[in-house]
């Protein structure tokens, strides 16, 4: 049994706990827009974490195509040299952050080889000190959140306490930072604009609903590799065969979570913190084409969704404008064809195929830090499947596992130093599982 003292440490103890009901929804059902982002003078100013990532190259490609509307001011990455060096030389942002002081001196090396004698360099900084110097960088009205995992919590919140609004595509700021964040947020009038394909469908369908408009959530999913692929044969794929994605190209660890349906799972206890809908009115269903992204239910049982070709670039370029349109190019944006498009066909999720779901939904209900465990857990374990040190079918038994063994030491109103730590538990469980699992096996066979 993990023995944790819960210690509170500087300003994390800070944070607001999770109230006894819940913390408030980022957007309870409707969207309005506050007055101070009603009218623009001149570009919209972000700053981006994780600009070498998937997320922060696409909101360079819309920065760089629609520089009347928007700009960035820092920058935060990892250890991608080469790709930040053209990117700071490109925006000239005022402040870059890279992942250690090792790569911080190459960036500064880099720099003055690449903009010669005399040109103004930025700052440079590195570690969660300066990710977190980044996200509330001053120049800065809002951050795009492109880091991956719990590393993106902290500089989030240092952003949520400065007043930026966030353009959220880091899932673990929700899924195990809600129940701390929501109330920050609400606290200091912050917006969490969604950035995700399925969230901000729904944030766009929501988009003028009256109070008590909405009833329901239906979230599509695509199915992943094995959408076709019969149950019984599952205990047979291979690393290779989890990644070959039928309609979207992505990361390594979001195309297995699409395979496991661990994405969708992990959205509904997205979509519950960000728009207040109870778990029992929010739904999944498979739909191969991704052409609806989501939908919503009205109360008077309308269903309102949006659509278009598979591309990550319009939720992140709605989360910059919102709530302003903007006019895009057809030969960068492509257009929807309905008669290219063709047929849009549905089916209901297979459980058996797909354990993920009941073992999402039991987390998102029980709440505080068990959904953090869920999708730290779930990282964690396919990692290990990627590397090859489990099959498919252990992913979802060690995540249920860390999840059950999580009940003793639960904790529904954490602050965010719980939230971390529990995450890092969570970790340290699956590869501990892991490792005996193999040891009891090679045991066996001696």
């Amino acid at each position: 049994k993990c023995g944790y003292a819960r210690r509170r440490l500087g300003s994390m103890a800070t944070v607001p706990a999770r109230a006894r009901h819940g913390p408030p929804p980022a957007w309870p059902g409707r969207a309005v827009a506050p007055e101070r982002m009603q009218a623009q003078d001149g570009p919209r100013k972000f700053s981006l974490l994780g600009s070498t990532g998937s997320i922060g190259t696409q909101t360079l490609d819309i920065v760089r195509e629609h520089h009347q509307h928007f700009a960035v001011t820092a920058l935060g990455a990892g250890r991608n040299v080469p790709l930040l060096l053209e990117q700071t030389a490109e925006f000239r942002p005022e402040l870059v952050s890279v992942q250690d002081a090792a790569t911080a001196d190459q960036l500064v090396e880099a720099l003055r080889d690449r903009l010669g004698p005399g040109a103004k360099l930025p700052e440079v900084m590195h570690g969660m000190q300066g990710a977190i110097a980044v996200a509330e960088h001053a120049q800065a009205e809002a951050v795009v959140t492109g880091i991956v995992g719990c590393a993106g919590l902290k500089p989030t919140v240092a952003a949520i306490q400065k007043g930026k609004d966030i353009c959220l595509a880091n899932k673990e700021t929700l899924i195990a930072g809600g129940p701390a964040v929501l109330p920050l947020a609400a606290e200091h009038d912050v917006k969490i604009l969604p950035a995700d394909s399925e969230h901000s469908a729904i944030f766009q369908s929501i988009q003028g609903l009256p109070e008590n408009g909405l009833r329901r959530i239906i979230l599509t999913a695509s199915g992943g590799a094995f959408r076709d692929l019969p149950v019984e044969k599952l205990k047979d794929v291979q690393v290779e065969d989890a990644l070959k994605h039928p309609n979207w190209s992505m990361g390594r660890k979001i195309t297995v979570d699409s395979a496991t349906l661990m994405n969708k799972g992990l959205e509904v206890i997205e979509a519950h913190y960000l728009f207040g809908v109870d778990y029992d009115n929010i739904e999944i269903i498979i739909h191969p084409q991704s052409i609806i992204h989501s939908m919503i239910e009205t109360a008077d049982s309308s269903i309102i969704g949006q659509l278009g070709w598979p591309d990550m670039r319009l939720p992140i370029l709605y989360t910059m404008s919102w709530p302003r349109r903007i006019q895009c190019a057809e030969e960068t944006w492509k257009r929807l064809d309905f008669v290219k498009m063709g047929d849009l066909t549905f089916r209901e999720p297979d459980h058996a195929k797909y354990p993920s779901m009941r073992v999402a939904y039991a987390a998102g209900r029980k709440g505080g830090t068990m959904t953090g465990v869920l999708s730290a857990a779930n990282e964690q374990a396919v990692e290990m499947f990627l590397d090859k040190k489990i099959g498919y079918l252990d992913i979802m038994s060690v995540v249920e596992a860390a999840c059950d063994k999580h009940v003793e030491e639960f904790v529904e109103q954490p602050t965010l130093e719980e939230i971390v730590h529990f995450d890092e538990w969570a970790r340290v469980f699956v590869k501990g599982i892991v490792e005996s699992r193999a040891m009891a096996y090679t045991q066996s066979r001696e």
